[in-house]
């Protein structure tokens, strides 16, 4: 299917590459039916649209007759594809697209586009010359656009969740012929790294955690004694992200907080205090608002415990313990279970592009090669406010280079299993539409 002109396509057509100057295609083109979709005619001049937008993306289009005429039959198909998909998703009921979220996506899309021109005049040029008279005229082209492509786009989302779009399965030898086709146009494969490591967080000394639980002790006192917990979250919670607004942790789904707040979260009703919960963070006391059957309103006071410069020695030399250990042949995984801090990946199997490491694990990775330990080294501990301490081990080191059949298998047989089952889900709706295609030939001997 055809992509709808996003920003980045309006701008190509406003502001082609290599400084030329090139005009949508208008009425004024060759003109006349190529197919019927329904009982609305697509024309020749869209079809030579598209093949402008092509070309303004940069794109390489056949010199001889045979390779153009495949070329337009097959962006005509498109075409038709999308005029199939919009009939469909404008006669559902249930597919709507607010003004509102259509004015939204041009406004962005307007502002981004603005932004590439040096001045408001030259913005107006290069719309008059990409043939539109007034910039609301180009903004209401631009909102036709994102309608039609947000209704398509819902209507395939509706039945994908109908199950309509069945699973389509793909060979190893259709993979491979789609590597074979496509791999000239793959971007180079930057230089990446897997590894497993155990992360050594800092722990406060037991006279801190004592301190801090007889503060949150104190504190759960004084609201079952009647003060109201929004006020007290705001005098006396040290969590930065909801202190501010009274504890509030909004609505939250079973699994996506640590397993001992999680628990005792879901166990209370409306109304209701929990006792001190310690979780790795510090100590809590938690109150639930409203709950439903997979999720639960709450609230919470947090109380974290002192951290001294000694607790952050200490955690440094657990590190070294770990390290030394793993070293001298100590299963990782009996290492990760007693030492690993779970807020932390415990490995990267797949390939981390060496780019997008943070500056902490790039600079003691360096030039460490494939089976080497590393560490340990500190980061940062967000949630304590103290550092943690990374001990690693190198499992493969990946240079820069082409991507392989092996590396992007999976992906490709995903892609491939999905425009399949799109494909036969547009040719089962072709076949309850009325279709018919004209013959392009005497349009391509007149020439664009």
């Amino acid at each position: 299917m055809r992509r709808i002109p996003t920003s980045f396509l309006a701008l190509a057509l406003l502001a082609p590459a290599g400084g030329a100057q090139q005009s949508t295609p208008t009425t004024q083109s060759i003109d006349g039916i190529v197919a019927i979709v329904g009982a609305r005619p697509i024309l020749w001049s869209e079809v030579l649209e598209v093949i402008g937008q092509e070309r303004a993306r940069g794109a390489r289009l056949p010199e001889d007759s045979a390779g153009a005429a495949e070329f337009a039959r097959n962006i005509l198909t498109q075409l038709i594809d999308e005029e199939v998909l919009l009939q469909r998703a404008s006669g559902d009921t249930s597919i709507t697209v607010a003004d509102a979220d259509v004015s939204e996506t041009v406004d962005r899309q307007v502002t981004q586009i603005r932004g590439q021109f040096p001045s408001d005049q030259e913005f107006l040029r290069q719309l008059r010359t990409a043939g539109f008279g007034t910039q609301e005229e180009y903004r209401k082209w631009l909102s036709e656009q994102a309608r039609r492509s947000e209704l398509q786009r819902r209507l395939v989302q509706k039945y994908q969740a109908e199950g309509k779009m069945v699973r389509v399965a793909v060979s190893d030898v259709d993979v491979n012929e789609a590597y074979e086709r496509a791999k000239a146009t793959f971007p180079k494969r930057p230089p990446a790294v897997t590894f497993r490591q155990v992360v050594v967080a800092t722990q406060a000394s037991q006279a801190s955690l004592d301190r801090a639980r007889a503060k949150a002790d104190s504190i759960l006192v004084e609201i079952r004694r009647g003060a109201d917990f929004d006020q007290v979250a705001r005098r006396e919670s040290q969590d930065s992200g909801s202190a501010a607004q009274g504890g509030d942790l909004g609505w939250n789904r079973r699994g996506e907080l640590v397993d001992e707040f999680e628990q005792m979260m879901f166990s209370l009703a409306p109304g209701q205090v929990s006792p001190v919960v310690r979780t790795q963070y510090g100590f809590h006391v938690i109150k639930v608002e409203r709950a439903k059957p997979s999720e639960v309103k709450a609230r919470h006071i947090l109380i974290k415990p002192e951290y001294l410069p000694e607790d952050t020695l200490k955690a440094r030399a657990r590190a070294d313990s770990v390290l030394q250990a793993w070293r001298g042949g100590a299963v990782f995984d009996s290492l990760a279970k007693q030492y690993h801090d779970k807020d932390e990946l415990e490995s990267s199997l797949e390939p981390f592009p060496r780019e997008q490491l943070p500056p902490s694990y790039r600079e003691a990775i360096g030039t460490h090669v494939k089976g080497d330990f590393i560490g340990p080294f500190a980061i940062a501990d967000r949630n304590r406010g103290v550092p943690k301490y990374v001990v690693l081990q190198l499992t493969d080191v990946i240079e820069a280079g082409d991507y392989t059949v092996e590396e992007v298998r999976d992906r490709m047989r995903q892609q491939l299993s999905q425009e399949r089952s799109f494909r036969r889900l547009l040719d089962q709706l072709k076949q309850e539409t009325y279709v018919r295609i004209h013959p392009i030939e005497p349009f391509l001997a007149k020439g664009p």
